[in-house]
């Protein structure tokens, strides 16, 4: 189940995060996910909110550079080797992680992970093949 995420270009300047969170919250769109790449003059803000489409179209009307990728989010056993398992896993069928992150939500034994991927298509397959469980945004707003 793919999930969209936002990536946002935020100048690296105090309180530039802070008017982004408000205005989506201002707006009613709930962050369920939130990452930062910086470097010393911008950075890339990647999340996942409650409405895709509405925080796109919101963000972009402020002036905000915005992209939608898709994005898995994958539940992962909260143990040791339990992120690795699913990395090997990948490994073996030549699937990139492009990037990763992980987020807290109410998941139980389970660590939620997000990943960018070379080939999501694949990916989704084989988690499904080898039972690994992915969460779509309605799942992950639910916990």
């Amino acid at each position: 189940m793919r999930v969209k995420q936002l990536s946002v270009f935020l100048e690296n300047r105090k309180g530039s995060l802070a008017a982004m969170a408000q205005l989506l919250g201002g707006s009613g769109i709930n962050m369920l996910a939130l990452s930062i790449a910086e470097t010393d003059n911008f950075g890339i803000c990647r999340l996942i909110v409650s409405n895709a489409e509405e925080g796109v179209r919101i963000l972009r009307a402020a002036g905000y550079t915005v992209r939608i990728t898709e994005v898995l989010v994958v539940c992962v056993p909260d143990r040791p080797n339990g992120l690795a398992e699913v990395l090997r896993m990948m490994e073996h069928e030549d699937i990139s992680v492009e990037y990763l992150y992980s987020f807290v939500r109410n998941s139980g034994y389970n660590a939620l992970i997000i990943f960018r991927l070379s080939d999501i298509g694949r990916a989704e397959r084989l988690c499904e093949e080898k039972g690994v469980k992915t969460l779509s945004k309605d799942e992950v707003e639910a916990l």
